[in-house]
């Protein structure tokens, strides 16, 4: 059972066992896709979970997770993500009341917010409105693409500041050039400021008995 990605419950009657019940979570269809895409972004993946680790290994296998911490409470789980910021980044990605530690310790905690406890929602960084986990992608790719023109607006602004003012204490420039020089950087600064609220196609995963993950657009 436990081999099949179940955790095994044990019946008894009168202190003899006489039966086992295997109890598991579903792998969402999207899960390997998901990961997939996050390990050919550069992303290393991790599995931190509660369930033994016959159970744990055995899903990770199925959704192409190598790294796995099983057996975890939840101030395991926080320990686990203090130990991996030694490394880089780390954002936690979690529903539950025993992911809250994680998701406070973790530099974004993300939290899946259709299906994610009211706990989880409070303590994460992000929380995705959503239940398909293929938002993730999106969400990390968004914040990527922002904070990459958050740069070039940072870049542009000191390199103007550089050039414009050693032109006006040299008398290059007049201050009313100046002054326009500045005003019409700021103009592009903000237009391409824009680009990063820029509308796109997003993932939902719809109900469908043909195809329970076929994915339609949604604008957000």
């Amino acid at each position: 059972m436990q081999r099949a990605g179940a955790t095994a419950v044990v019946v008894e009657v009168n202190g003899q066992p006489v039966g086992a019940i295997a109890v598991r979570d579903e792998l969402r269809p999207e899960a390997a896709e998901v990961i997939a895409r996050f390990r050919d972004h550069g992303y290393t993946v991790a599995m931190l979970t509660g369930d033994n680790h016959v159970t744990a290994a055995a899903l990770a296998d199925q959704a192409g997770i190598e790294q796995v911490h099983a057996d975890l409470r939840p101030e395991d789980k926080s320990k686990v993500v203090t130990g991996l910021r030694g490394r880089g980044a780390i954002a936690m990605v979690g529903d539950g009341v025993n992911d809250a530690p994680a998701l406070a310790t973790a530099d974004v905690g993300v939290a899946m917010g259709a299906m994610g406890t009211d706990v989880a929602i409070e303590t994460a960084d992000v929380a995705l409105m959503g239940d398909d986990l293929r938002l993730l992608p999106f969400a990390f790719d968004h914040a990527r693409r922002t904070r990459t023109i958050m740069l070039q607006n940072v870049v542009l602004s000191l390199v103007l500041i550089a050039v414009l003012i050693p032109l006006a204490l040299f008398g290059v420039l007049g201050l009313a050039a100046v002054v326009l020089v500045h005003e019409l950087a700021e103009v592009l600064v903000i237009a391409n400021g824009v680009r990063a609220g820029r509308t796109r196609q997003l993932p939902t995963l719809t109900a469908s008995p043909a195809d329970p993950a076929r994915l339609e657009g949604a604008t957000a």
